[in-house]
């Protein structure tokens, strides 16, 4: 096995024709703090021959170094690239690898293990094809182990390779091992997943890594790498219904107006009917254009622009699908969600969610329920923690076209911004797109308040507009109007006390014109005051337009 072809016998053409030949494999390495994973993935590019001389040479010098292994190469460090990975001797971010063999072509992502990085992990996870779940001999299954299995799942990954790492520790124990693969194998039933394998190795002896182990010669089953070679990659549908996400109205002449976005699922061609959601119009497909010219067919995974024969309203935001297999459109998403925020998913709180290439307002309906990794049950709660992961109803302040993840990835996915920080804070599938009609019209009323609430962001539909100044009189009819309902006590309390209206009266007039003045020109100042004010990149590219 050998992703080098010997120099002397190079032929470049024959070479990319055998690499297109070749399945490719994404797989995600994750599990526990310290269960192996860097060490793992760098043993298994050294011993497939996957590293050049320099790299070799770079690692020798590193091991010295930054290593834990003595006088021995320490392979964690051919994945932990950044300094703080090296001197903590943890990982903190994805870190992808590519490699060959002679019989396929892999991508890992090594992704890191200590809970305050599950974003992370959930981010390298959502794009692989099978889970490598790695887990200590002697520390067995932990939480963050089972978290990391059921996020791997919750993102539609069924196939999952246990390898039970560390096995020096326990003295080669049989015993131990299938006390291990017993317990994996409950809980990931409990998760719906039936196609689970276990393998035990000792990823820093290289024991069942890509050579089979003397030390444990009950083990009967295939080595790591000879299972990741023959594996069955599951089969995408590639029947899918036909879907594009606008992401850009392109229109660089006033002859030319195009729809630009990458395929999210099935095929398109010229004449093809299609109907844009959630608008509903119809027309059909009329060119499909790319930098390299016009194409006859174009599948999911190409970016591409297509001109429609009609001239229809659609904009960024709005989905392109084929006629009669439309996705639904709805204002309501049953979800499960991976919490990643520092503060709570909560009920009632506004958040934004983006589906493919549409955004729109979203707010948590009560009776939130979390996965408890220890029960294996969902519990109902009142809100999500950092790291939990949980299912929820999510109504929205207007209807999006959205797919059902089983169905499709990119457009039954999404993620959750907070309004204030935009910071990600969530991330999830959609698992019911349909909506019950009438039940939440007076919630997503309720949302589209908070919406134009929102600092900076407009309510959908209504034009962005600049902020603007308080004009005088506006402070003046402000400052006597609140003057006028101030001073009622002061002319009602002086009255019960001289009994003369006259005098009373005088009191309140005076009051008025003194609190008046003074309460103008304090909303004049203030009104000239830039501090506290939204700096929204949308509020002020309207407003450097007028």
């Amino acid at each position: 096995m050998t992703a080098r072809p010997d120099p002397s016998a190079f032929a470049l053409d024959t070479f990319l024709m055998n690499q297109e030949c070749k399945s490719l494999l994404r797989l995600i390495v994750c599990g526990s703090v310290d269960h192996g994973k860097s060490t793992l993935i760098g043993r298994l590019l050294y011993e497939a021959n996957s590293l050049f001389d320099d790299q070799l040479d770079a690692l020798a010098v590193e091991s010295q170094r930054y290593g834990t292994q003595g006088k021995n190469l320490d392979f964690s460090l051919i994945v932990d690239g950044l300094a703080a990975e090296r001197e903590q001797k943890i990982t903190i971010d994805v870190a992808y690898r590519f490699f060959s063999t002679e019989r396929r072509k892999f991508i890992i992502a090594d992704a890191p293990g200590h809970e305050q990085y599950t974003r992370n992990m959930a981010t390298g996870a959502s794009t692989a094809d099978l889970a490598l779940i790695l887990t200590n001999a002697k520390a067995g299954l932990t939480r963050q182990t089972k978290r990391h299995a059921l996020i791997v799942s919750t993102l539609g990954v069924r196939q999952l390779v246990v390898a039970v790492n560390k096995m020096d520790l326990v003295g080669w124990s049989q015993a131990a091992f299938r006390a291990i693969a017993d317990e994996m194998c409950a809980f990931a039933a409990e998760l719906g997943i039936t196609d689970i394998v276990l393998i035990p190795i000792c990823a820093c002896g290289g024991d069942n890594v890509v050579s089979r182990s003397r030390n444990m010669d009950w083990y009967r089953g295939p080595t790591l790498l000879a299972y990741l070679e023959s594996v069955e990659i599951a089969a995408t549908p590639r029947q899918r219904p036909f879907r594009l996400p606008i992401q850009l109205v392109n229109r660089p002449s006033p002859d030319f107006r195009g729809y630009s976005g990458r395929i999210a699922g099935g095929e398109v061609h010229p004449g093809m009917p299609v109907r844009i959601v959630p608008s509903g119009q119809i027309s059909c497909v009329d060119r499909i254009v790319t930098f390299g010219g016009d194409l006859e067919r174009a599948t999911a995974g190409q970016s591409v622009t297509i001109t429609l024969a009609d001239e229809v309203d659609a904009s960024r935001g709005n989905m392109i699908a084929a006629l009669g297999a439309e996705p639904p459109t709805t204002d309501r998403l049953a979800a499960r969600v991976v919490w990643m925020g520092k503060d709570a998913l909560v009920p009632g709180r506004s958040y934004l969610i983006k589906v493919a290439s549409a955004t729109a307002t979203a707010m948590v309906e009560p009776a939130i329920k979390v996965f408890d990794l220890d029960t294996r049950a969902s519990t109902t709660t009142d809100r999500l923690l950092i790291n939990d992961v949980g299912d929820c109803v999510l109504t929205l302040d207007r209807p999006i076209a959205a797919d059902a993840y089983a169905a499709n990835k990119e457009t039954g996915s999404f993620i959750l911004i907070d309004p204030v920080s935009y910071d990600t804070v969530g991330m999830g599938l959609v698992q019911q797109p349909a909506a019950q009609p009438g039940r939440s019209g007076w919630l997503r009323k309720l949302i589209g308040l908070a919406a134009s609430a929102m600092p900076g962001r407009p309510h959908p539909g209504r034009p962005a507009t600049a902020p603007t100044r308080e004009s005088r009189i506006r402070s003046i009819a402000k400052a006597i109007s609140w003057r006028g309902t101030g001073s009622l006590d002061t002319f009602l309390v002086t009255l019960i006390i001289t009994g003369n209206y006259t005098f009373a009266g005088s009191v309140a007039v005076s009051e008025i014109v003194t609190k008046v003045t003074l309460y103008y020109f304090h909303e004049r100042i203030w009104s000239l005051i830039g501090w506290g004010k939204s700096s929204d990149p949308d509020t002020l590219a309207a407003q450097n337009s007028k």
